[in-house]
């Protein structure tokens, strides 16, 4: 493939594209490993996302200006318009337009559809836009894209950017450190678009070593990075390994990382943790992983870092996405010592969709892991249930399983400290249920993942017929009842659909609507199948 003309860079000005307000962990590491490796590279890194929407085009000009760096390496997050977040009430639109009874609510929600589909739309010109400006004010400069969007959307990114650009799938340090280096020996897997216009792929053929990530340099970051201490009181993200072995059939961790998992020295994260905590009074800290502890070697990898917690004796409260069946006593009581502030997981409470979706554990092993925290000193942490409810697969009886599971928690933690989650699938591009919603003709075979059409992107939040109505009109009847003092919205919505599934005309209406057979409209109802390998 051809790549850029070999200059080795002097300077590199890191742009965070505009997202919510959260810690822009990734490129800090990547920041960091390369002042490691070349400390005579000037760095600077200008965050969008805490600079007011009317400034973020003079404020890049103004830096663009001022450093005129040879590198800008934009860091892109988000990009799908169905992932509702922080700042945005998509999920609720959604649920008025097709469940609430009201008709005035609908018409106020496809208003509200259209609005949030347009700011959508502005997001993603905007963001180009801030490219062609680096491109028309410093013609010679390197333009580099990355983070989370573009690896799940590269190829389209590169279709969009300006000439002379180089979009990196995945991890970014030892991708960076070539393009600094001059690039005459790429490395890693990026899209690159050459003067022409024509984009050409290099996939990755080589494993970043992650034990070579030391503890980060954060007196180096607060120099270059003017907005660090508007994160502090928030959660910090911290790295321990990359990769997943798992083949979840909605999630793509295993192919943006890698099925091989690789690891960070322990005592190094541990280092890591301990300036955050002492030096700049850090308490939350969020581990990014796409699971903390997830299979028998990692949960020893996470025993080791425990134990270079509990002997630092910091004052910390740690969370991070856990899987629970390796889970022993031993370990268990380190995670409650250390400042475990929640217990954070995907669950459902039955077997099969567990099995459908082939997640790779025992619902026993994990309520026996529940109740090992319990035994091991567990008092007010919450525990937070990711719940993913009407799964390809779900029935009234599964999820009359996953209701009952949720009740044993309550009488095991206390309800007011189990917070169910209820969200939706989202269809991945290249994932099995991608696939199998294909070849239901649920989803069109050359629909567009980044669609602007509401009524695919309806579809991409993954909740059809005939369950999909009846959790609906759960949770808008929850919002409206909810005394949020008192009660919390995940709770009150299963309360409402418990009390529903009793009833024996929507038990015999769920029940005859899943034999029907498959079909491709919007309104037709899908049959309860299992996910091909």
């Amino acid at each position: 493939m051809q790549t850029p003309s070999p200059t080795a860079a002097r300077s590199v000005l890191y742009v965070r594209l505009p997202c919510w307000k959260i810690y822009p962990g990734g490129v800090i590491y990547v920041a960091d490993f390369i002042h490691k490796r070349r400390p005579d590279i000037h760095q600077h890194l200008l965050d969008l996302a805490v600079v007011a929407p009317a400034q973020r085009r003079n404020k890049l000009a103004e830096r663009l200006a001022t450093l005129r760096p040879d590198i800008v390496a934009f860091s892109w997050r988000n990009m799908q318009s169905f992932g509702p977040h922080p700042e945005d009430d998509a999920l609720d639109v959604v649920m008025n337009f097709d469940h609430s009874p009201n008709w005035w609510r609908r018409i106020k929600a496809a208003k509200d559809a259209f609005r949030i589909i347009g700011d959508y739309i502005g997001s993603r010109l905007r963001n180009f836009g801030y490219m062609r400006l680096v491109r028309r004010l410093l013609p010679d400069s390197r333009i580099v894209v990355g983070g989370t969007a573009v690896s799940i959307f590269g190829q389209y990114v590169a279709a969009k950017c300006p000439p002379d650009s180089i979009v990196v799938v995945g991890e970014g340090e030892d991708t960076m450190l070539s393009i600094v280096d001059g690039f005459t020996e790429p490395v890693g897997e990026f899209f690159y678009k050459d003067p022409s216009g024509q984009v050409s792929h290099r996939t990755r053929t080589e494993t970043f070593d992650l034990h070579s990530l030391t503890a980060v340099d954060f007196p180096y970051v607060e120099s270059i990075f003017p907005a660090f201490h508007d994160y502090l009181g928030d959660d910090i993200g911290v790295h321990t390994k990359r990769g997943c072995p798992h083949q979840c059939h909605f999630c793509l961790y295993n192919k943006i990382e890698g099925a091989h998992q690789r690891y960070r020295d322990p005592l190094e994260i541990a280092r890591e943790i301990e300036t955050l905590n002492r030096r700049y009074g850090v308490k939350r800290i969020w581990f990014t992983d796409a699971q903390f502890c997830s299979t028998l070697r990692s949960i020893e990898h996470v025993e080791h870092i425990l134990d270079h917690l509990l002997e630092k004796k910091l004052d910390i409260a740690w969370s991070g996405y856990l899987r629970l069946n390796h889970l022993t006593p031993a370990i268990a009581g380190k995670m409650m010592a250390t400042g475990m502030a929640s217990i954070d997981l995907s669950f459902t409470g039955s077997q099969e969709i567990i099995d459908s979706l082939t997640l790779g554990y025992s619902l026993e092993q994990q309520m026996a892991a529940f109740r090992m925290f319990k035994a091991m000193g567990h008092r007010d942490q919450k525990v937070k249930l990711y719940m993913p409810l009407n799964a390809p697969g779900e029935t009234v009886c599964t999820l009359k399983k996953t209701i009952e599971k949720v009740k044993e928690l309550y009488a095991l933690f206390g309800r007011e400290n189990v917070l169910p989650f209820i969200f939706f699938i989202g269809v991945q591009p290249n994932t099995p249920v991608e696939r199998l919603l294909i070849s239901q003709a649920y989803l069109p075979a050359d629909y567009n993942p980044l669609t602007l059409n509401p009524f695919i992107i309806k579809k991409l939040l993954y909740n059809p017929l005939p369950l999909g109505r009846l959790i609906g009109r759960a949770y808008l009847k929850a919002m409206e009842s909810l005394d949020h003092n008192s009660e919390y919205i995940g709770r009150a919505t299963l309360d409402v659909i418990e009390h529903e599934l009793s009833k024996p005309e929507i038990v015999a209406r769920c029940r005859e609507a899943v034999a029907l057979p498959l079909g491709s409209g919007l309104e037709e109802i899908k049959p309860a199948v299992a996910i091909p390998e």
